[in-house]
């Protein structure tokens, strides 16, 4: 990890023997995962696999029909946990409120909950949307922002919180390659600055392979493989190779003729 990454001390996240099924379909079929304090950590796979229900999991807004998951030792759901292991998420979607200016969005969990002086509240933003290099986009709406600048705005506002644990889902999805690779840089860089445990859920491969400390990769609630980008590249397996080298053939009969 590197030396500057300083404020926090991060969370250490682990799951054990974690199933879940809705109805009779049976999303996660006994995951096993430890994710170290201040690591960047992506869970990867194609649409459908259970990355998002680990997600939630891990966030403890679902809870396992056997296993557990485990944020420094503690069950993920107790409330006492909640109370120790302050935890953000950053939704896809970036779930910013239209009617609100950034400075408003990013403000608002600390307004509703009382929890400094309104200057403070003000100072406090003003360093995240630094952070996120959107302080001169303070008093835009959402409407006038772009796909980016929404993602890094959803960033900055789990970060007023100042988390120990930061939850991706899908935050590159519906960008461009450029922006996809601007937010995965902030990403790093925040984690970075912040020593924060970061845990990304995502099916791009550039940016999980790009940010990742490790990765798992998973298929119809199992995890294939675990480990370094490079391990995770090099892994045999054929089904983890189809997901890292899949791409699309143009149909020859489209070609034109020479």
């Amino acid at each position: 990890m590197s030396e500057t990454a300083d404020i926090n001390d991060g969370v250490r996240v682990e799951l054990r023997g974690v199933r879940k099924a809705f109805g009779e379909q049976e999303v996660l079929h006994g995951i096993d995962l430890s994710i170290e304090p201040g690591e960047m950590f992506v869970i990867m796979g194609p649409s459908g696999s259970g990355k998002s229900v680990l997600l939630k999991h891990i966030i403890g807004l679902v809870t396992p029909d056997e296993g557990e998951v485990l944020l420094n030792g503690q069950p993920a759901t107790a409330p006492e946990t909640r109370g120790d292991c302050r935890t953000a998420m950053v939704f896809q979607g970036g779930a910013l409120l239209n009617s609100l200016t950034l400075a408003e969005n990013v403000g608002l969990y600390l307004r509703e909950h009382r929890m400094k002086p309104e200057p403070e509240i003000d100072a406090v933003i003003d360093e995240k949307l630094d952070l996120v290099g959107l302080l001169d986009a303070r008093d835009k709406l959402p409407a006038e922002m772009s796909g980016g600048m929404k993602k890094r705005a959803a960033i900055a506002r789990a970060l007023v919180m100042e988390p120990e644990l930061l939850l991706y889902d899908e935050p590159t999805s519906e960008l461009d390659p450029i922006m996809a690779a601007t937010v995965g840089r902030e990403m790093v860089n925040l984690r970075t600055r912040q020593g924060v445990t970061s845990v990304v859920v995502s099916h791009d491969r550039d940016l999980a392979l790009g940010i990742a400390d490790r990765l798992a990769l998973i298929r119809d609630g199992r995890i294939l493989c675990v480990g370094q980008p490079a391990t995770v590249r090099d892994n045999p397996d054929p089904a983890v190779q189809e997901f890292l080298n899949a791409s699309f053939k143009p149909n020859p009969q489209n070609s034109e003729e020479s």
